[in-house]
């Protein structure tokens, strides 16, 4: 039995021409309510419901500094009413709207990589403190905004008491990570006192690798990969979403190409046998020897093919992502 955590990002915009409209960021950005219906976090909770699946939905605290903890409680009460697990995600972004709420007075960043061990000691502090001030339990996870984590937050997370993170992403070549760790550590591993649970990735053509992201792979490849994850069941698998990812680029529709890949995939891992789901609230990813291989599911011409034509349409249809 191989586990898969569904990870959803889940966010504010902090970077659209209506960011400073709380009611409209969270139409489009959180429930991702479009003129054609809705595709944000709920409508993915009541899919994923519907085939018994659990996801870990990374919360970002941080616009409470313009909006106040109400905000962050509009995003967590549902989730946790629902039974889905509720993480710790941050992007760096807000402290530069926040103005005179900047916990660190003026220090801004596009990621918490960008600030000292102190620095980052204080920020997590804050939004940990804010996510639970909202409704959500003691978080035991985090994931870096833009996955923009260095050695410095994992020391930071263990001062703090949480105990893993998954901002390494070894699919991504020139990630915003600096986490001392490489393309080949593909497996949770104890560094700094937590556990880095990585993104997982496939194998791509001449050597590369793909990121393990709704976006980025078809629900073929993801099956694929997750069968192929079964020789090696000790090995979890992470996938990455977001709550708007199933939106145009400029989130004014939804994305059809991308919902009906989400629908297959849920329906999939219903009736999968060997895969099952997993949260870190209730079954938190195991550290492993750094030495332990994780075997990628070999490139194939065919998946990658349909890949191309799956994305070449959306792009056309929907904004390239």
């Amino acid at each position: 039995m191989v586990s898969l955590y569904i990870t959803i990002d889940t966010e504010y915009a902090a970077g659209f021409p209506w960011r400073d409209d709380r009611r409209e960021n969270f139409a489009r950005s959180i429930a991702g309510q479009v003129a054609d219906g809705e595709a944000g976090i709920f409508y993915q909770m009541a899919v994923m419901d519907r085939h018994g699946i659990k996801a870990v939905f990374f919360v970002d605290p941080l616009p409470a500094l313009v909006w106040g903890v109400e905000a962050i409680a509009d995003v967590v009460g549902p989730i946790v009413a629902r039974g889905h697990d509720v993480q710790l995600h941050a992007h760096t972004e807000w402290l530069a709207i926040a103005g005179a709420n900047n916990p660190l007075g003026t220090a801004t960043g596009l990621n918490i990589r960008d600030f000292t061990f102190e620095q980052q000691c204080e920020l997590l502090d804050y939004a940990k403190g804010v996510l639970i001030a909202a409704g959500a339990p003691a978080p035991v996870a985090f994931r870096a905004g833009n996955y923009g984590a260095n050695d410095d937050t994992l020391r930071a997370l263990a001062a703090l008491g949480l105990a893993y993170d998954s901002s390494h992403t070894p699919g991504i070549v020139g990630s915003h990570s600096r986490i001392a760790l490489g393309p080949e550590d593909r497996v949770p591993v104890k560094i700094h006192g937590v556990t880095e649970v990585p993104v997982s990735c496939i194998a791509g053509p001449r050597g590369s690798r793909r990121h393990f992201q709704l976006t980025a792979l078809t629900d073929g490849e993801i099956g694929a990969a997750l069968r192929h994850a079964r020789r090696q069941p000790e090995v979890p698998m992470t996938l990455v979403s977001h709550s708007f990812e199933l939106l145009s680029r400029d989130r004014s529709r939804k994305n059809q190409i991308l919902v009906r890949r989400f629908e297959r995939l849920c329906a999939w891992l219903e009736r999968e046998p060997g895969v099952t789901t997993a949260t870190y609230a209730d079954n938190p990813p195991l550290a492993l020897p750094a030495s332990t291989h994780a075997a990628l599911l070999p490139h194939s011409l065919l998946r990658t093919g349909w890949r191309y034509a799956e994305q070449a349409a959306a792009n056309a249809l929907y904004g390239a992502r």
